[in-house]
């Protein structure tokens, strides 16, 4: 059987940000490890959205940034500007490629195409299965979710799940300067549903068309949200479709295992997406910082906490549960958030950087008979 130091499982968003980071020390030359995945990453399959106030580590990979973001509903509307925040994106594909450019330098590093079929402990470490052959490793890190989780009571699972086109326009259109965050001026009946646009330039831009709800959708109903979105409030008809995406994040306050044994879960499999909103780019950053320093100053990976405790828990199962029973829709809350906060405030209260005296009076614009029966029965267990 080979045997390796590290695994990592998952060449995605979580498992490259820590390998790299590890890596770029230059203090794990010594070791052993193996970078597997179901397949090679070359394709723009994703982008990943966050905000932050200085330059980051993937900063040079940002494909574009904004200060300025519209937010848009049915009874609201308005540009925020939300300095000394900007709002970035990274593009799949500018990521990969730049996360392998660096791995690459790295003689100790194998990286392995195949099927992950199970990770499991044992006395000396941990196994990974492949379909023709059993790796172990001292540690393993990985950010696969084998199986939809067995919920418990309080706890909800939603879906996340969205289409995007990557759009080319034959007349300006577009401000660069400016992207919309959420509209949620489109129809409801398929559960909370908002549009947002990420410019690029006057004629290009990345147009998102994204639901939460317990399920997925045809994909032809994701098109038709797309195209009645561009023809009545974009006023576009002749556009180019130059890539799409689709994708789906789990939104849920089921508490992931960030460490069971020598199995390190990273990204959403270990509870770095935050449920209420599906963001999960900076709280991986986050997750592979403390996993890299922890290797560095104690030679274990001790892991950083995800949403399972706390009070950003109780705030999370409060809204999943409020969306889940349809207790108040969902562009109903948002449209309230937004009205009556800056956008700074709640950019910082999703990255659950706030105090608490900051997050009631964020929530206090929220309709308190709702709120407050919905939270109470997240304490007691209803």
């Amino acid at each position: 059987m080979k045997h390796f130091h590290y695994i990592v499982a998952g060449a995605g968003c979580a498992g490259l940000s820590f390998l790299t980071k590890l890596l770029q020390t230059g203090k794990f030359n010594d070791k052993k490890i193996l970078l597997i995945d179901k397949a090679s990453k070359t394709a723009n399959d994703r982008t990943w959205c966050f905000w932050e106030k200085e330059p980051g580590y993937f900063e040079p990979v940002v494909h574009h940034n904004w200060h300025q973001l519209w937010f848009h509903s049915s009874n609201h509307s308005a540009l925020h500007h939300i300095q000394p925040y900007r709002y970035k994106m990274i593009r799949g594909e500018d990521f990969y490629r730049h996360c392998f450019s660096i791995i690459s330098q790295y003689a100790n590093v194998t990286i392995q195409y195949g099927n992950i079929d199970a990770i499991k402990n044992t006395t000396q470490g941990a196994v990974l299965q492949t379909g023709s052959e059993s790796i172990s490793a001292d540690y393993i890190f990985s950010s696969i979710i084998f199986e939809k989780p067995v919920l418990k009571k309080n706890q909800f699972y939603l879906l996340q799940h969205f289409k995007g086109w990557v759009i080319e326009t034959a007349q300006p259109v577009f401000d660069p300067a400016q992207a919309i965050l959420m509209d949620f001026r489109v129809s409801q009946q398929q559960g909370t549903t908002f549009v947002y646009v990420m410019p690029f330039s006057h004629t290009k831009a990345l147009v998102e068309y994204t639901l939460v709800s317990e399920r997925l959708l045809e994909q032809e109903v994701y098109n038709e949200g797309l195209k009645d979105y561009l023809h009545r409030f974009l006023k576009v008809d002749n556009y180019t479709i130059l890539q799409e995406e689709f994708g789906s994040i789990p939104m849920t306050n089921y508490p992931f295992r960030r460490r069971d044994g020598a199995i390190i879960h990273m990204g959403t499999a270990g509870g770095q997406t935050r449920p209420s909103s599906g963001y999960t780019f900076q709280f991986i950053q986050k997750q592979s910082d403390q996993l890299v320093n922890s290797l560095l100053q104690k030679g274990i990976p001790l892991t950083v906490n995800g949403f399972s405790k706390g009070r950003a828990h109780w705030y999370d199962g409060t809204l999943l549960r409020i969306l889940s029973q349809g207790s108040l829709p969902g562009d109903t809350i948002f449209s309230l958030l937004f009205r009556y906060n800056k956008a700074t405030d709640i950019l910082q209260f999703l990255d659950n950087e706030t105090s608490f005296f900051r997050e009631m009076k964020i929530i206090s614009v929220l309709p308190k008979r709702v709120f407050v029966k919905a939270a109470i029965q997240q304490v007691f267990g209803q």
